[in-house]
């Protein structure tokens, strides 16, 4: 039997599942005319973001869990690591950025419509130190935020609705920042080509 925790929710597997963010600074949706299956897919393929993004510059895949995005506009670039701490196939990826400062958590969710096209809603909370956090508080850089995020959802569709299928997929589970194997892996001699017995 399932419970609630305060920070997370524990599914019929037991395993501590991160719960929606409860607050956030900009929350954007957008409907695509492809199957969840197709747009999760590629959303995963992290790499091909730059073909469709205005912003994003480079992705580079770190750790299985750990991303390096670079962004940028014009000849001005920032690179940060990013961790992604919850991902089920289909419906949800969560993650949070590993800088110091500022720092940002985000999640999006994947959803079928009545039409067969999936409803991409994308979330952000900001984590800002110091000063920042009073241009946070601002709703003009909440609201370049937010225009921001909705302008990247919409490149996203564009860019799926042209190729109408996935270039690519990565499936797995990731609970807690951890990969999810679906069978434990083999015991292994500690002697090369040795058996296990």
């Amino acid at each position: 039997m399932a419970h609630e925790e305060d920070d997370g929710r524990t599914g019929g597997d037991g395993v501590a599942r991160r719960r929606p963010l409860r607050e956030w600074h900009v929350e954007e949706t957008v409907e695509v005319a492809v199957p969840v299956r197709t747009a999760y897919n590629q959303w995963t393929q992290f790499k091909t973001f730059p073909r469709f993004s205005a912003v994003v510059r480079d992705v580079e895949q770190v750790r299985p869990t750990v991303t390096a995005w670079t962004i940028g506009y014009g000849p001005l670039r920032h690179r940060f690591p990013v961790e992604i701490v919850e991902q089920d196939p289909d419906a949800y990826l969560a993650w949070r950025g590993l800088v110091q400062h500022p720092t940002h958590e985000g999640e999006v969710e994947f959803r079928p419509t009545e039409s067969g096209g999936t409803a991409i809603t994308v979330r952000l909370l900001l984590r800002p130190h110091g000063a920042a956090k009073v241009l946070i508080r601002s709703p003009g850089v909440t609201g370049l935020t937010a225009r921001l995020v909705r302008a990247e959802l919409v490149n996203f569709k564009h860019f799926i609705e042209g190729l109408g299928q996935e270039g690519g997929a990565w499936r797995g589970t990731i609970r807690n920042g951890r990969v999810q194997h679906d069978t434990p892996e083999p015991p292994r001699s500690r002697v090369a080509q040795w058996p296990v017995g």
